[in-house]
């Protein structure tokens, strides 16, 4: 019987959490030299290299001193608490990664909540102490007040500290330098508890899913009791106690950064099994004369909701490759199977669906993912999800924490109180103002672009749900109007330099525009309906060469969450693989002006 440990890496978005993952690889050879891999070997999506954020838990398995140790990198955000929970399951130890600098942070305290409950072991590693104004010993005790807040036990309060920096390749249980990571692996080895190891019946709980178009679905989770073999006749146990029989067909357990397939997997061992179609997260694999299944994993709730429906601008089907109802259908019902915390409702128009997630980020990271596989859609406004609670209306709320220079702390402060935010802690970290609020997240959208602008781009935001609280009346929403193009056609920089101080631009000359399409922002409230296609009238008086030396601002770009962040409830995304623009929802002029004054008599 091998060795075994099991450990998940938890940390803050950017504190170096796969950074340490590369180099856990390193120290322990995966590579040999001649494949040479570059960084960040964990995060092999686009989007996430992209990001620089986690999205999808992954796993690997490393050898140390005759010791197998399977390492989770779990993501750091709390929209995508959903993969967290569940990979936690695995776990035996796990890894809290702080920055010396910053210091814990709210989706530290929401992963580590999660961890604490689940009864793991925990080690504190804090990263990052070559940077010039860390203050490790101050992040220490901030940590311990943290795991205190959290109600951790005794033995969790107890728990060791490695100092280092991942970049450079150092740690140790001390501030001087060492000469590689062997420390954290011996104390890995050394604090985290091998698994318990049950004798009996197979019990075997899917954490989580793979698919391969070669193999189909894989289930992948970690043998609690008992034993499995390949060929076996095993249950799976699906809500509502049903017991479907299957065979495994193929069994692999995690080698270095791939699986290697083996014939027999013991309990403690993270695997994978091939040969059952129809599970579901959290399903668990039983024995068929003595099924025991263990009890399901409970997801956090949605809390925010848009519309997807098919594109219907008149560039339709111009640049993507699926576009119909059904493709959408599709790709979201296969987008369930993984994504826990993603619920899907159809309305009562076949080519919209009602799609709920955790927040604008896991929302636009499906849409973003979606958009780059050749699928056309039309987005809705974000809206958060209310409940009725004793007979009252409650929507959610988060703790919003910003870190900003004193300079700016008042106009942060002004922000968020209007947007109905609650200051509750006010402190002083080095030249660095930390601001804490409650605020319902409805306040949130639309709130980073508007706070980066007050504090020229200083300011840093993280927030994470806490609760369902009452209702607090109306937030004022954008105050500018949008300038809307009048007509189909191809922009001129010659209407556009007219048009240059009605407002901000968000084309440039030479695009295809249409009508009813948002081209730009305008000054003042209000919208306005403007030409932007009319070319110059050219006659043997006016020459084509005179308008070249007109000066035109650039564009403003929006990425895809600024742009659901900025629209209001009568104007939607056009998201296709090439282009995000943003539109209204009644294209024509009259259209809009009848929905107006029919609004306005009820």
């Amino acid at each position: 019987m091998q060795n075994i440990r099991n450990i998940a890496i938890i940390a803050h978005v950017d504190h170096g959490k796969t950074t340490l993952v590369d180099k856990i690889i390193h120290a322990t050879n995966i590579f040999r030299k001649s494949d040479e891999s570059g960084d960040l070997i964990m995060d092999n999506n686009d989007l996430e290299r992209e990001r620089g954020i986690t999205i999808l838990s992954k796993n690997i398995s490393v050898t140390y001193k005759d010791t197998k140790i399977n390492v989770i990198d779990t993501p750091g955000h709390a929209d995508f608490g959903g993969e967290v929970e569940r990979v936690l399951k695995m776990a035996d130890g796990v890894v809290l990664l702080v920055d010396a600098f910053e210091g814990p942070m709210p989706q530290t305290r929401f992963v580590l909540q999660k961890a604490l409950e689940l009864g793991l072991k925990p080690i504190v590693v804090i990263n990052k102490v070559d940077k010039d104004n860390c203050r490790p010993d101050e992040v220490h005790d901030k940590v311990f007040d943290l795991f205190f807040n959290l109600n951790a036990t005794e033995e969790q309060l107890d728990f060791p500290t490695y100092y280092g920096s991942s970049k450079q390749g150092w740690f140790n249980t001390s501030l001087t330098p060492a000469d590689s990571i062997l420390p954290l692996l011996d104390g890995i080895l050394k604090h985290v508890p091998a698994p318990k190891v049950e004798e009996g019946a197979l019990q075997m709980q899917i954490t989580s899913l793979d698919y391969s178009s070669f193999l189909g679905r894989i289930a992948i989770g970690k043998v609690t009791r008992g034993s499995v073999k390949e060929g076996q006749w095993i249950g799976l146990s699906q809500e509502g106690d049903k017991i479907v029989k299957g065979k495994v067909k193929e069994l692999y357990v995690f080698e270095g950064l791939g699986k290697k397939k083996v014939e027999e997997v013991f309990a403690g061992d993270i695997c994978a099994i091939v040969g059952f179609d129809a599970f579901q997260i959290g399903d668990t694999f039983v024995d068929l004369e003595n099924p025991e299944p263990l009890p399901r994993i409970a997801i956090d709730e949605p809390t925010l909701n848009m519309t997807f429906s098919i594109n219907n601008s008149p560039f339709f089907g111009k640049d993507g490759k699926y576009v119909t109802s059904n493709h959408l259908k599709e790709r979201l019902e296969k987008e369930l199977e993984k994504n826990l915390a993603l619920r899907v409702q159809g309305t009562d128009d076949a080519n919209t669906f009602l799609v709920f997630g955790r927040g604008i980020l896991h929302l636009s990271v499906l849409i973003e993912t979606m958009r780059r596989e050749g699928y056309e859609m039309t987005i809705g406004q974000p809206q958060v999800i209310l409940k009725d609670i004793d007979g009252e209306k409650c929507e959610p709320y988060e703790s919003l924490v910003v870190d900003v220079p004193e300079e700016f702390a008042s106009k942060v402060i002004d922000l968020a109180t209007q947007r109905k935010g609650d200051l509750h802690i006010m402190e002083t970290k080095g030249e660095m103002q930390h601001l804490e609020f409650e605020i319902p997240s409805r306040g949130l959208i639309g709130l980073r672009s508007q706070m980066l602008t007050a504090t020229a781009g200083e300011a840093i935001m993280a927030h994470r749900f806490v609760d369902y609280k009452p209702f607090k009346g109306a937030i004022a929403g954008r105050n500018n109007g949008v300038l809307i193009s009048k007509n189909q056609g191809q922009t001129t920089a010659y209407s556009i330099e007219k048009l240059q101080d009605r407002g901000k631009f968000f084309v440039d000359p030479g695009e295809e525009v249409y009508a009813g399409m948002i081209v730009g922002e305008q000054n003042k409230p209000g919208d306005l309906v403007v030409n932007i296609v009319e070319g110059k009238q050219l006659n043997n008086m006016r020459a084509a060469g005179k308008d070249k030396d007109g000066s035109i601002a650039p564009k403003i770009l929006f990425s895809l969450e600024e742009c659901m962040e900025y629209i209001q409830h009568d104007e939607c995304i056009e998201v296709t693989p090439n282009f995000i623009r943003m539109r209204k929802k009644l294209l024509s002029e009259e259209d809009r002006k009848r929905a107006e004054r029919s609004a306005k008599t009820e």
